[in-house]
């Protein structure tokens, strides 16, 4: 006989789980104890939070689902913010909570909450482990659910008492089996064909779906045998190499980029792996007067914004390949001129000595240190929209953003989890000074875990984002200001190191430092928000080019 606890990890380990995030408490004991035995390693993190984001970038860069764990009640209501992220970023994830015993439940008990339903709106699915005889069949079922496409959050509570119930020793996790992609019909091949040859103006926008699918070459493939320029949202950077004739960068700041005119003068948006959660269709098609292609696995959500002239839903490298081969027109591409103006913007500050630093300098000269496999986690504040808009992106999930939840804190975390699952690549975070002290806790995991990571904190004393709009909307800002510690001692407390930057010539040499120290290393760099404000003026004051 074995624990219903002790089913529970084999079953995991049947799953391929190699490392669960999480900390241990009173009422996931049995779990901890049949962890003991196991070919699974735990993580334990400073904060449940963090054990969601570390699961959430480990699944959104690995395919397969990130696991973590926490104990009831607190520990439940501290993963979800992790964990919302991942379900609206559509990263394949499996949140476990303890649970108190079923004998207290139905009634008022110390930490008790309905875990079930209180996760339910925020996930594919939710439940509860109610019978040792159905953990085969429900851990076979949440991993199903959390890595199809979308993928997406499960969450499985799992009460105390039945976790320590017995069960037979034979009694067998189930075949793990994963459906192969469907093709989509001829039928819509042939008529996204027709209408793509029918285009004066075609563009593409790929999306985070072209990253899941790993179908980035067929999409670099099919701009190229069609000569279509493509335009990235946020979470699909890379998905075409930012250095390709046909790449106009990514799409989704909310106001009038270069990239914006490509959209304008368009006729035809092919949308391949796009989620509406993304870059809303509103922003890029506000007069609802282009043809739209949806290419992807998935159903198009029903905008009115957001009108399908043809939907071909399969196997989006199988759909791409076989819509290039039917398609008779190449067309004119014609990104010259945009491409050309964005490359000019990236170049113009590469020598800036100015100091605080402006975003463009630090990004032209990160780019420079990182090679294009290394990986750099986005936290969310100002930066991420520099970091969207000019970090020249080489290859797919080198440069994790969140955009769906956008939740600040996830730098950190989720550089831990990203060198965790790609040990011999660089992981780099680029995070504001108020989303680094969300989850800044974790210097202290990754050390205890010889994790190596670089930590870029943008300084500014401020919530600058918010600032920015403020000052867009308003014209003027207000409670938005904060002190902050020493960074470098603060660095140093944890048995880390660090830097602090103070000249824009030194950057490049303090990163590479910082790489090959080979721990975990806080960058402490004063940024020029007033670059923000600007930025916005810019935009205003744009003409397309023609």
């Amino acid at each position: 006989m074995i624990t219903a606890a002790e089913l529970f990890i084999r079953c995991l380990e049947n799953e391929g789980v190699d490392k669960i995030f999480g900390i241990p408490g009173e009422e996931n004991l049995h779990v901890m104890d049949a962890l003991r035995d196991s070919s699974i390693e735990f993580i334990t993190v400073r904060h449940e939070q963090a054990a969601a984001f570390m699961a959430d970038v480990h699944g959104r860069l690995t395919g397969k689902a990130g696991v973590c764990l926490a104990t009831l009640g607190p520990g439940a209501t501290n993963l979800i913010t992790g964990f919302a992220d991942a379900n609206m970023d559509r990263s394949p994830v499996v949140a476990i909570a303890g649970q108190g015993a079923t004998t207290r439940m139905h009634k008022e008990s110390h930490q008790i909450l309905d875990l079930v339903s209180l996760f339910k709106p925020i996930s594919k699915y939710s439940t509860e482990i109610l019978a040792p005889e159905i953990i085969p069949e429900l851990v076979r079922k949440a991993f199903k659910d959390a890595q199809a496409e979308k993928p997406g959050g499960v969450f499985i509570s799992f009460p105390e008492n039945i976790a320590g119930e017995k069960i037979s020793a034979e009694t067998l996790p189930l075949k793990v089996q994963s459906p192969l992609l469907p093709d989509a019909p001829e039928a819509k091949i042939v008529q996204a064909a027709q209408v793509i040859d029918a285009a004066k103006f075609p563009l593409i926008m790929a999306g985070n779906g072209v990253i899941r699918n790993r179908a980035s070459d067929a999409l670099v493939s099919f701009a190229e045998k069609l000569n279509i320029p493509a335009a990235q949202t946020f979470m699909a950077k890379g998905s075409m190499p930012f250095s390709h004739p046909l790449s106009l960068g990514s799409v989704g700041l909310q106001a009038h980029d270069y990239v914006a005119c490509g959209f304008d003068r368009a006729d035809v948006v092919i949308c391949v792996g796009y989620d509406m959660v993304e870059y809303h269709p509103r922003l890029w098609h506000p007069n609802k007067e282009k043809k739209i292609i949806h290419i992807g696995l998935n159903y198009a959500e029903v905008d009115a914004h957001y009108i399908l002239e043809a939907g071909v839903l399969g196997d989006i490298s199988n759909s791409l390949d076989r819509i290039a081969a039917r398609a008779a027109k190449r067309h004119a591409g014609k990104t010259e001129n945009l491409k050309d103006i964005i490359m000019e913007e990236l170049d113009d500050y590469a020598n800036d000595t100015g100091y605080p630093i402006k975003p463009q300098k630090i990004l032209s000269d990160t780019r420079k240190v990182m090679g294009k496999e290394d990986i750099l986690i986005s936290d969310v504040g100002a930066h991420k929209m520099w970091i969207a808009r000019l970090f020249r992106c080489e290859r797919p999930n080198t440069c994790i953003i969140s955009n769906g939840f956008a939740s600040m804190g996830i730098g950190v975390p989720g550089a831990i989890a990203a060198k965790m699952a790609y040990p011999d690549k660089n992981v780099l975070t680029i995070t504001g000074d108020a989303g680094f002290m969300m989850n800044s806790q974790e210097i202290e995991t990754a050390l205890r875990y010889r994790v190596a990571i670089v930590i870029m904190i943008w300084n500014d004393s401020e919530y600058g984002l918010i600032k920015w709009h403020q000052e867009r909307r308003f014209g003027h800002s207000n409670n938005i200001d904060f002190n902050n510690p020493d960074f470098v001692k603060y660095a140093d407390s944890f048995g880390a190191k660090g830097y602090r930057v103070e000249s824009a010539e030194d950057l490049i040499p303090t990163l590479e430092k910082a790489f090959a120290d080979n721990t975990v290393v806080i960058v402490d760099v004063a940024v020029d928000y007033s670059e923000n404000m600007k930025l916005t003026e810019k935009l205003g004051d744009l003409v397309c080019p023609v």
